[in-house]
């Protein structure tokens, strides 16, 4: 297909040394990673990390998730446990955010951690963000590409449909595969995952005892505000039936012929689901349906997490 965003570029050596230096002079891209797509800055800049809020419109409260290469680059900014070293050994590089104690030494600026003495660090597995970050000396502070509150990006037009000309370099690195945000899982304390991810509770449990946070006390990670990953449109969850005159979001084969449906996996596979989320909100969004059903997903495995979504999109 034609690429008609000219801010949308093709990974290459030259687009990978434009990046490069766009990050090193204190701007940000956007940038492809397995779950979504990210807004990039280097997390040592004051003036990366400033845009990275104002593009994004995002509150200052919310923590951003610092990216690393590998774990021996994050050593000088956190403090391991050996929690971490268990959990980075099996699923590193992946979709999973470690909460940690800040080192105090650290160049991360307060802002990234929203004055908090902890960091969320992850280690992506995508890549061209890979390539990007064993080129640079810091690490980048890169919640994903969209307007605070809004639906999550899965493809570099998303990003371009949701910015414009804010962001001048999107590197397109194809759908995300995963297409929800990383599980983040708080150590500085007894583990507990404060938000659910494709890597759940039942795969963390045979590597670490861990539980699921029941209440959000403090804001530590990105994905713990109630309302969140919205389409900006009317949510009504576990429903059985619908208006067609609005959209209905299903799974499986028992609604498959019916009017304004979008199915989310013909096998119920929920992986699958999971990475059809976002995209199916932006395509009903597109449409201009005013209201949204959707039928009760099973909760179970990755299906805790797109529940999760669903339900701080609804709120």
């Amino acid at each position: 297909m034609k690429n008609i965003y000219s801010n949308i570029f093709s990974f290459n050596k030259k687009t990978l040394k434009k990046s490069v230096a766009i990050l090193k002079s204190g701007n940000v891209l956007g940038l492809p990673t397995e779950t979504v797509y990210g807004l990039a800055g280097n997390a040592y800049s004051k003036k990366s990390v400033n845009k990275i809020y104002k593009i994004k419109k995002r509150p200052k409260f919310n923590p951003l998730i610092v990216h690393y290469f590998k774990s021996q680059a994050a050593k000088k900014d956190v403090i391991f446990n050996e929690n971490f070293l268990k959990l980075y050994k099996k699923f590193c590089p992946g979709p999973i955010t470690f909460i940690l104690k800040k080192n105090k030494k650290t160049k991360i600026k307060s802002s990234v951690t929203a004055g908090l003495d902890t960091v969320a660090i992850r280690f992506p597995k995508h890549r061209i963000v890979r390539a990007i970050l064993k080129k640079i000396n810091f690490p980048l502070a890169m919640p994903s590409a969209n307007l605070s509150m809004g639906i999550s990006p899965v493809s570099a037009s998303d990003v371009a449909d949701e910015f414009k000309k804010n962001i001048k370099v999107i590197l397109n690195g194809g759908k995300s595969k995963i297409g929800i945000e990383s599980t983040v899982i708080d150590l500085t304390s007894d583990p507990k995952i404060l938000r659910p991810g494709i890597i759940g509770k039942e795969t963390i449990s045979k590597v670490l005892k861990i539980s699921l946070a029941k209440k959000n006390l403090k804001i530590k990670s990105p994905g713990m505000l109630k309302k969140h990953y919205s389409p900006g449109i009317p949510i009504l969850l576990n429903q059985k039936t619908y208006d067609k005159r609005y959209a209905f979001i299903t799974i499986g084969h028992k609604y498959k012929d019916n009017k304004n449906c979008f199915n989310l996996s013909k096998k119920s596979d929920l992986k699958e689901a999971a990475s059809n989320l976002y995209k199916t909100f932006r395509k009903i969004k597109k449409k201009g349906f005013k209201k949204i059903y959707v039928v009760k997903i099973p909760n179970k495995g990755p299906g805790i997490a797109i529940n999760d979504r669903l339900k701080k999109a609804a709120n």
